[in-house]
């Protein structure tokens, strides 16, 4: 299994706060299906602008003759990386601004028959005003050796996108669309994925996104459940 690329936004935690974000769903890849539980990320606020960020997935997969009958479990490599804001601009009287950050760090070889460690990067491009927030991405991997096709190494790109439906910013719409072109001999994958959230309280927030896939590296589509509560580990001191 490779999981696909999902752009991200340039959001950091505050210190001592931990946001999980579990999507837990049925998605059809290219032959088998497959049951998300879940695909996960974990961020934790550490100091001065700066977020430790843990990317995985685990699902229970189906046959590759494309029947769904579930009978193995797989992973995905996982992704341990440090985000920061390299500058930003902000305008308060008109609440839009812009910034740019960063994502870097190693895919540990947590997936089945995966060897050696890799490495992946994101530079993150912001916008956000009252009608809408926009994150481009832009990067590149270089993967665990899969046993298959060697080290996946390949150049990924995105845009993640949030439109508040409501002046109070409880439901908002939800949309990605982002690839990966490999430089190994990897199929290239490109999907789109569309939803609606929800912001039950401040530190709780839950969503329904579908998933579409267009090129053979991709899944061809998807229904997920995502729920995304906030923690605190530590109180900051005033």
């Amino acid at each position: 299994m490779r999981r696909l690329f999902e752009p991200t936004d340039l959001e950091i935690e505050e210190p001592g706060l931990v946001e999980v974000d579990v999507q837990m769903g049925v998605v059809r890849g290219r032959q088998p299906w497959r049951l998300s539980v879940p695909d996960f990320e974990v961020d934790v606020g550490l100091f001065g602008g700066l977020e430790l960020d843990l990317d995985g997935a685990f699902s229970w997969e189906g046959r590759d003759d494309g029947t769904f009958k579930l009978d193995h479990w797989d992973d995905d490599n996982l992704w341990v990386s440090l985000k920061t804001s390299l500058l930003s601009w902000d305008d308060p009287l008109a609440q839009r601004g812009l910034g740019l950050g960063v994502q870097v760090g190693p895919k540990c070889p947590t997936a089945r028959g995966a060897r050696g460690f890799g490495m992946e990067g994101l530079l993150l491009l912001a916008w956000h005003s009252p009608r809408v927030q926009l994150v481009l991405n832009g990067g590149g991997l270089w993967d665990p050796n899969d046993g298959g096709n060697g080290r996946p190494l390949g150049f990924e790109g995105g845009v993640d996108l949030e439109i508040p439906l409501d002046a109070a910013g409880h439901f908002s719409l939800l949309g990605e669309a982002g690839g990966v072109a490999f430089a190994s001999a990897d199929a290239a994958q490109f999907s789109m994925t569309a939803g609606l959230a929800w912001d039950v309280r401040e530190d709780l927030q839950l969503s329904l996104v579908a998933l579409a896939g267009f090129l053979e590296g991709s899944d061809r589509y998807g229904l997920l459940l995502g729920v995304s509560p906030k923690l605190a580990l530590f109180r900051r001191k005033p």
